[in-house]
């Protein structure tokens, strides 16, 4: 007997029909049991510290979503932040990094109806930055729930500067 035929989850569904006794049995099965248990636990941790579960990577995980762009001249930070607005942003350039920080608040009151609902969301990003850009021209522009921060690079940064050329191998 092979050590795979002792894990439940690895055993071929493609074999005959299991009697319903069987199948019953392996829902039951200590070891499907205790696999189960513990991606709940795992599940329950990480959610808990705002991190996604494994189950379900496309919940919020790294909100908000980040481009950047990088060029001679400028650093170009591009964050998708649907519902809020220019009011709800903060960015601080210090110690050599760039935070986004934001808070979104919704509430929804229907007397006719009955009900009310509210939802609270809260985010910091911090982007490390190379040296040389220039605090005091760094720009940002909020428009249809996109931010985009312009951090210009000083001369002296875009004189050093040093392209390298790309070789291909011959054979």
């Amino acid at each position: 007997m092979a050590i795979r035929d002792l894990i439940p989850w690895s055993r071929q569904e493609n074999r005959l029909p299991v009697p319903v006794s069987a199948e019953r049995e392996r829902e039951t099965h200590p070891l499907q049991l205790l696999h189960r248990d513990v991606n709940r636990l795992f599940d329950d941790v990480f959610r808990n510290f705002g991190m996604p579960a494994f189950a379900g990577f496309d919940r919020m995980s790294g909100w908000p979503h980040l481009e950047l762009g990088e060029t001679d001249k400028e650093i170009r930070v591009t964050a998708e932040l649907p519902g809020l607005d220019e009011k709800d942003v903060e960015i601080f350039v210090e110690d050599g990094a760039l935070t986004l920080r934001g808070e979104k608040k919704s509430e929804v009151e229907d007397k006719d109806r009955g009900y009310s609902e509210r939802s609270y969301g809260r985010f910091e990003r911090r982007i490390g930055l190379p040296r040389g850009i220039e605090r005091d021209k760094v720009a940002a522009t909020f428009k249809n729930g996109v931010l985009t921060v312009t951090l210009p690079r000083t001369e002296a940064a875009e004189q050093h500067i040093r392209r390298v050329p790309v070789n291909g191998c011959a054979r």
